[in-house]
């Protein structure tokens, strides 16, 4: 795709010095994904189209209501009803019809993330809900995609760039970064129960098309490895470094069959107890031999455990090589049973349904002491 000549769409914007044709060849010949468009998505939409971006794909499985007009601009009261993906399109190719858009009337799930995901150079979250802002971090991280973040609650909002070294720095931060972890249902409010200024989306969408321009285009300090946050109600702003956690690769699938087999919806849902199990039961794996038994105690803990055959995988490594894990029953232990039930959440949280975690309650020290002694 070229310039034409005869078309003065992009005549302000190229005739920016740090800018130019040269800036404008970069975004129509990008490919940018959006997915939701709803508050964050629909400004993010209006001037990525408007700017210039080759290809445009939308994801969203949702239809227009009437509480989404306040701050869903792209919609008006005759589209209510009807799916945001095709009144987006429409909308959108009257603003630029030079601009390919592609529709994925889709809920984004494990199943088709990754396929819809590597036909785009960039990735703009503007969903709602933390099972799919993993889910999408995650699949970015996959497949090495730069990820454009942005959330508001009530009347702030932040935005970020993930997946891309900032120039100070060869490595690069991702969501979990942030949050390591997903907050469970409850923990917090989004904007149907919040609420929300129509106009806060408007300013934090719009902001992360800028930011998704520039990436693509060189142009200025993207927002890599930093987190920008907006206040409205004071106007104020502030910039926070992300720093690249040492282990939070572990917490990310380590391949697409991994991915795949994650339950997002159940990694964020209310929180599950590991069981904790007493040396009885224990004892009872021990005998069926029907439980992968794993002791996360550092290699330099004592006692040493002879007595059943087991796993020795310190906590720190605990999800290098989930092949391991091979029975459907996993117990975990350490010396006291703190450790260990830790362990047994966190496996918790990645098997989902797929397997049953247990705890050793008390820890080995204590099942050591009860074994009976042998006299000669």
């Amino acid at each position: 795709m070229t310039i034409s000549n005869n078309d003065n769409r992009y005549d302000r914007q190229t005739k920016l010095k740090a800018f130019g044709e040269a800036g404008q060849q970069k975004l129509l010949q990008a490919k940018v994904l959006v997915i939701g468009a709803g508050g964050l998505g629909c400004p993010a939409l209006q001037y990525l189209v408007a700017a210039g971006v080759g290809t445009i794909g939308i994801v969203d499985d949702d239809r227009v209501s009437i509480s989404n007009l306040h701050r869903q601009v792209l919609y008006g009261t005759a589209d209510v009803g009807k799916p945001k993906v095709d009144c987006a399109a429409l909308a959108l190719q009257k603003l630029n019809s030079e601009v390919n858009i592609i529709s994925f009337p889709v809920l984004l799930n494990t199943a088709n993330a990754l396929s819809i995901l590597s036909g785009f150079d960039v990735v703009v979250d503007g969903t709602d809900n933390f099972a799919t802002r993993y889910l999408i971090n995650d699949a970015c991280v996959l497949l090495k995609k730069p990820l454009v973040y942005g959330a508001i609650s009530q009347f702030e909002g932040q935005l970020a760039i993930f997946n891309v070294p900032d120039i100070n720095s060869q490595e690069a931060s991702n969501y979990r970064d942030l949050f390591p972890q997903p907050p469970k249902d409850g923990e917090v409010a989004n904007c149907a129960e919040a609420g929300v200024l129509g106009v806060l989306p408007g300013i934090i969408g719009t902001m992360m098309a800028s930011e998704a321009i520039k990436l693509i285009t060189h142009l200025g300090h993207p927002l890599c490895n930093k987190l920008f946050t907006y206040n409205l109600l004071n106007n104020q702003t502030y910039e926070l470094e992300i720093t690249p956690r040492p282990n939070t690769h572990l917490l990310i699938p380590a391949n697409a069959a991994a991915f795949e087999q994650t339950d997002y919806e159940w990694l964020c849902a209310s929180p599950m107890q590991a069981m904790e199990i007493n040396i009885e039961k224990f004892n009872a794996f021990i005998e069926d031999g029907n439980a992968t038994i794993v002791d996360v105690r550092e290699l330099y803990e004592l006692p040493m455990i002879n007595e059943f055959e087991h796993l020795r995988i310190p906590m720190a490594g605990l999800f290098k090589d989930l092949d391991a894990f091979a029975e459907e029953n996993i117990v975990v232990f350490c010396q006291s049973g703190i450790r260990s039930l830790k362990a047994a959440q966190q496996l918790s949280q990645f098997f989902g349904n797929a397997k049953t975690i247990y705890s050793l309650k008390n820890g080995i020290a204590n099942w050591k002491k009860q074994q009976p002694t042998t006299t000669t």
